[in-house]
């Protein structure tokens, strides 16, 4: 994920992750912390049953403002970003001329003239490029490099939200606040990465080490790292920018077209979108399924699928030990014919064909709080 020749980059929290032991790797060129003492695993666990919490400074966090700034993103994604409420969040994506995506990102809308975005560590600077280039007249673009990012997820991370934010408990999933936790002005986000409740936390670098130290210091919570944030986010059926989606999939072939809405499906006016279209009424040739190896043996990426005669049919983007799961789990892209759950197909793991099927998604429940 990073260029040797060039020196990493660190995160805010660089000297908080050394002190807590961690496995410092390179990842979208940063030093990032892959795990903790305590071990992959045990994070993983950890999270579906306590509170974790995840450092995702490295991403993307970009203002846009103006007084038709929805609009003009609008002619660069394929989401509802009009119509979104004020306080609301919405998972949306960059879309190339073909259709493909550029990268996956979060919208939220602060006031009618003002959105936050939040988009992938590797990307960042392209998107932002992208977006100058394309409606930056238009608009007023910021990339947003005096905050951190920190990930508070798990069914704990309401009680211990309670202690340091009583404001956070009345936001439902996939909303935005301005709001203050443990004396700290942040801007707070219901949503993650894991599939389980919890806030995604924009906070000024100069503050983040006492909020995550704040933070740390709460019942159950316990800090986690890439590995584990990777196994729980495959579990959930999540997509990874650059694996499970990227430039030459569509949003149908990735099986996330219901991030467009009517209008948006039946206007267009996004990069792409005549192509989109067709897929949306005629179907596309591929689509990214649940796979459920039907063995011990865990499928990683770039496995071979094919039927049971031997015939390939596409790979696993993403796939490992689910530990949640307590079994092996995978997405990977097959033709529409062998897209249907129950669908056995075998994967070629060191050259041996073993049993699988397609499977629903999610591996693990969402447990998202609605309200």
């Amino acid at each position: 994920m990073s260029d040797p020749d060039t020196p990493l980059l660190t995160v805010p929290l660089d000297s908080l992750h050394r002190e807590l032991g961690a496995k410092m790797v390179p990842f979208a060129g940063y030093s990032m912390p892959v795990q903790y003492p305590a071990g992959v695993m045990t994070e993983h666990l950890h999270t579906r049953a306590e509170a974790g919490l995840f450092d995702v400074s490295h991403m993307g966090q970009v203002e846009i403002k103006g007084a038709e700034c929805a609009q003009w993103l609008e002619s660069l994604v394929p989401g509802d970003i009009q119509g979104l409420g004020i306080g609301k969040t919405r998972y949306t994506v960059f879309t190339n001329d073909q259709g493909g995506i550029l990268d996956d990102l979060m919208v939220s809308k602060l006031a009618e003239d003002h959105l936050f975005l939040v988009t992938n560590a590797a990307c960042k600077n392209e998107d932002f490029a992208h977006m100058k280039a394309a409606i930056g007249a238009k608009v007023a673009l910021r990339m947003i490099e005096d905050r951190a990012l920190l990930a508070l997820q798990g069914p704990k991370a309401a009680a211990a939200m309670a202690m340091v934010c009583p404001d956070a408990l009345s936001m439902t999933f996939m909303t935005i606040r301005e709001t203050s936790i443990a004396g700290i002005a942040c801007l707070a986000t219901r949503s993650g990465y894991t599939g389980e409740d919890g806030w995604e936390i924009s906070v000024p670098t100069a503050r983040a080490e006492d909020l995550a130290r704040t933070l740390l210091a709460l019942p159950g919570v316990m800090p986690i790292g890439l590995g584990a944030r990777d196994s729980l986010r495959l579990e959930a059926g999540l997509c990874l920018y650059g694996s499970d989606i990227d430039t030459t999939i569509t949003p149908v072939e990735g099986n996330i077209a219901w991030i467009m809405n009517k209008r948006r499906r039946a206007e267009g006016g996004f990069p792409g979108a005549a192509i989109i279209q067709k897929q949306l009424a005629e179907g596309s040739a591929r689509l990214r399924v649940g796979i459920q190896p039907l063995g011990r043996a865990p499928a990683r990426a770039h496995t071979e699928i094919t039927d049971e005669a031997g015939n390939r049919l596409g790979e696993i983007c993403s796939g490992g030990f689910g530990p949640s799961a307590d079994r092996p789990v995978a997405m990977g892209y097959v033709p529409k014919a062998f897209s249907a759950v129950g669908t056995k197909i075998k994967l070629v793991v060191r050259g041996k064909a073993l049993d699988a099927e397609v499977a629903a998604l999610p591996f693990v429940p969402h447990r998202y709080f609605k309200g």
